[in-house]
């Protein structure tokens, strides 16, 4: 049954039901999700936007531990958010590319509306 208010496109819904997306990228776009749901991870993402940075450094301008920061460097590392690059005894971590950065700001545009 139709609603009278709505324009019933029958194109429309068979292309989103066509070109929806395959289980197995809904399951790593939900997973990428849950890794941004995270305030102390946001956190971390948003001190390597313009840096790239130690666990010393992350722990220091977030006021957490370093061991408590490397616990969740490894989730953004396997998330693929962020990278890392050894120099010597040192990693440094840095976000992975612009897309990491361009997603939360525009959820910080979309909230501020």
């Amino acid at each position: 049954m139709r609603c009278e208010h709505c324009q019933y496109n029958t194109a429309i819904v068979d292309r989103l039901k066509n070109e929806a997306p395959s289980q197995e990228l809904l399951d790593s776009l939900t997973e990428v999700f849950k890794v941004f749901g995270d305030n102390t991870r946001i956190k971390i993402l948003w001190n390597l936007f313009d840096n790239e940075i130690c666990v010393a450094d992350i722990a220091e301008k977030t006021g957490m531990s370093q061991s408590a920061i490397s616990h969740q460097l490894k989730s953004l590392k396997q998330a693929r958010l962020i990278k890392a690059r050894r120099d010597g005894k040192n990693t440094f971590y840095s976000l992975c590319d612009d897309h990491v950065k361009r997603i939360i700001e525009q959820v910080m545009i979309h909230i501020s509306e």
